[in-house]
Formats: structure tokens, C-alpha cells, sequence
């Protein structure tokens, strides 16, 4: 959505007090709430950020929603990644667009999403998983974030590889990544970006010890922890919650190495690689 006033078949955020919703404009409907009634004919037509009042007098305001309230909001049943970690994760694959990415555990696709959204019509994006009824979950999500035509969605076991190869970035998004690096190497064009997520530290230590042997380097380990803050000027403190530690982001590019010149590195290059100074 780039248009300054609201269009039919557009993504509204919706906000009242105590009323918070993602809804598509669409002629002749409503947006019901425990504070009124909102006529989406009312709507079409009005800036974004306009002030408009419910059928009994309450205000709402009406947003162009961002990415991230796209992602929170997504109707799911699994738990998805947090806004925080997500754009970190973008960054750190070097996701742009035109670019062809691979995904593994689609899940509710807040994910999916943030990739849709990030490479453009050009590019496209293939999600893995194994559980139809996640791949449909997912699907509805896209379509209601129109972002549809992006992506590919693939019900299937990983162990059988990726039908893709050449791929700019690849994420694993599953509790054993450390099993499925040969399929993710098959998948990633030479100096790729991979990228994975785990919620446990014996988790995180099986995958280093899986990514070193497959001669993956430059790795990184780290998590996202972010703080908010209130925003009244006479109260300004941090807020009394905030999203700690959700899961440890693990990223690494796979090198070419022959077997000859595998031998001749040995351990000691293998130390070099994965060391702090080179990542």
C-alpha cells in the first residue's frame, strides 16, 4: 500500500481503547467492536491515520499497519518468531530483492511473511514443512497479507532435500537443524547465507559442532532482547515487562573445500575459521 487514502481490498489497523485489529476494507461490511460499530464504506476514501468515530460515539484510529504489527497479529497456533528476532534474521541473510530463499518449519509464516515482504515481486521464496494444516494456517496468512504470489509453499519432509539450488539464503526454523546441513549445503549457492533459530543451549552446541564439520564458517550465535520504555514525558521509565530471551539466532556461510585441501587444513584451520577474529 502506497496510496495516501484508504482503498477497498487494503489492510487496515484498526485501534480503540482496548480494541486492537487487522482487517481488509471491503465495501458494504463493518468492523464490529464492544465500543461500536465502524462502516468500512465510511472508511474508503479517508487518510491513513485519520480519527473516525463508532456508531455510538467512540473513537478509533485508522492505521496502514506495519510490518511487524502484520507479523504479531497473524492468526497462529504454533508460536512464531517475535518482530525482533525477524529483522534481525533479515539483515543477517542479506535479504533484499530479487533474491530466492529457502525455508524449513513455515509454521504460521511470520517468517514467510518478512521474506515475502522483503524481496520484492521479483524475487521468491520456498517454504518446507511437514504439517499440512501449518502449511494452510500459513497460506490464509499470506493471502490476507497479499503477499501470496511470492511464495511457494512445499508440504514435505526435508531429509528428502530441497527441489531448490542456488539459493541466496536458507533459514532453518526447526529443533534439529544439526541433521539437515548436507540438504541445506545442496540447496545454498557457493558463500550462501544459512540461518537457524533454536530456543536451547544443548541445541545451539550440537549445531556448531554439525556446522564445523560440514566446513561451514564465519559462524555467529547470538539472541535479541529488547526493552520498552513508556512514552509520558513526566513518566518516562521502562516498562514493567519486556520480551527477554526468545531463541538463539545462529547464521553461517558454507566455503568450498575440496577433499585434498580438506586433509591439508586440518584442525587447526577449522579453528581458524570458526574463531572469533574471522566472524
Amino acid at each position: 500500500m502506497t496510496q495516501d487514502r484508504i482503498q477497498e481490498g487494503d489492510l487496515a489497523e484498526v485501534i480503540g481503547k482496548r480494541f486492537h485489529r487487522i482487517v481488509t476494507i471491503n465495501a458494504g461490511a463493518e468492523i464490529q467492536s464492544h465500543k461500536g460499530i465502524i462502516q468500512m464504506d465510511d472508511l474508503i476514501g479517508k487518510p491513513w491515520g485519520s480519527v473516525v468515530k463508532s456508531h455510538n460515539g467512540n473513537t478509533f484510529f485508522i492505521l496502514q499497519p506495519a510490518l511487524t504489527d502484520l507479523v504479531k497479529h497473524i492468526p497462529r497456533n504454533t508460536q512464531i518468531l517475535y518482530p525482533k528476532d525477524i529483522g534481525f534474521v533479515l539483515l543477517s541473510l542479506a535479504v533484499g530483492p530479487g533474491q530466492r530463499i529457502v525455508e524449513a518449519g513455515t509454521g504460521s509464516g511470520a517468517l514467510t511473511i518478512a521474506f515475502a515482504h522483503a524481496i520484492g515481486d521479483s524475487g521468491k521464496v520456498f517454504s518446507y514443512d511437514m504439517r499440512p494444516e501449518m502449511q494452510q494456517v500459513a497460506a490464509g496468512n499470506l493471502r490476507r497479507a497479499a503477499l501470496e504470489s511470492r511464495v511457494e509453499l512445499k508440504t514435505r519432509d526435508i531429509a528428502e532435500g530441497f527441489d531448490e539450488t542456488n539459493v541466496d539464503a536458507l533459514f532453518l526454523d526447526i529443533p534439529n537443524a544439526y541433521d539437515y546441513l548436507s540438504q541445506a549445503r545442496a540447496a545454498l549457492k557457493p558463500g550462501g547465507f544459512f540461518g537457524s533459530i533454536l530456543p536451547t543451549m544443548n541445541q545451539v552446541t550440537q549445531l556448531l559442532s554439525a556446522l564445523q564439520s560440514a566446513h561451514f564458517a564465519f559462524t555467529e550465535v547470538c539472541e535479541i532482547m529488547i526493552r520498552y520504555y513508556r512514552t509520558e514525558p513526566d513518566k518516562f521509565r521502562p516498562v514493567d515487562r519486556m520480551v527477554a530471551h526468545t531463541g538463539f539466532l545462529i547464521f553461517a556461510r558454507p566455503l568450498t573445500i575440496d577433499a585434498e585441501l580438506s586433509a591439508e587444513m586440518g584442525l587447526e584451520a577449522e579453528d581458524y575459521l570458526n574463531s572469533e577474529g574471522i566472524a
